[in-house]
């Protein structure tokens, strides 16, 4: 009985001593993207007199609390091009919504789906999360997708290549799919 409560003890000894070692994770590695895609993403802010042009519109007002637009919601239906002219075309179309979220910097929450209809792709990405739109880069979560881009999971880098004003300004899309079935 003494030689099984000794080698009990010694099993209970060494899985205490050796038991941070076989609970510790595994580094994250950082993965390659498993399909990448380059888009550039034009918006056209309807602001009175040209419906035929413009691609969003303005459906709240600011909250008039700030400086910053707090509370302006925008719809949009907007164009998408593998390229930086405008007229290119079209990639895709970007659906959805954005507002001006903060009181104390310009920021806006995105949620909105990529639709794609094309030789090239068929199917659909839905993307959201914060713009700091005074950063040069910004990420935002790729949360699934459909068709081509069945249970889409991964990272959307924007980058602001164009602004004019409040009618137009053209985004740089930076794709990165991880988990794509």
């Amino acid at each position: 009985m003494r030689m099984f409560v000794v080698k009990y003890l010694f099993f209970l000894l060494v899985l205490i001593t050796f038991s941070p070692i076989f609970a510790t994770r595994t580094p994250f590695k950082k993965s390659e993207p498993r399909k990448r895609i380059v888009l550039y993403y034009h918006d056209i802010l309807f602001r009175g007199n040209y419906t035929a042009n413009a691609t969003s519109a303005e459906v709240t007002k600011p909250t008039g609390l700030d400086q910053f637009m707090q509370g302006l919601m925008v719809v949009f239906d907007d164009l998408v091009t593998k390229d930086q002219h405008l007229h290119s075309t079209p990639a895709a179309r970007a659906e959805g919504l954005y507002f001006y979220n903060t009181k104390t910097a310009y920021s806006v929450w995105f949620s909105y789906t990529l639709v794609f209809n094309s030789t090239e792709y068929n199917g659909t990405i839905n993307i959201m999360g914060a713009d700091m739109l005074m950063e040069k880069t910004r990420d935002l979560s790729i949360v699934g997708g459909t068709g081509d881009f069945f249970i889409a999971r991964g990272i959307m880098t924007f980058q602001t290549e164009a602004i004019e004003g409040f009618k137009y300004f053209r985004l740089k899309m930076d794709i990165k799919l991880y988990e794509c079935h």
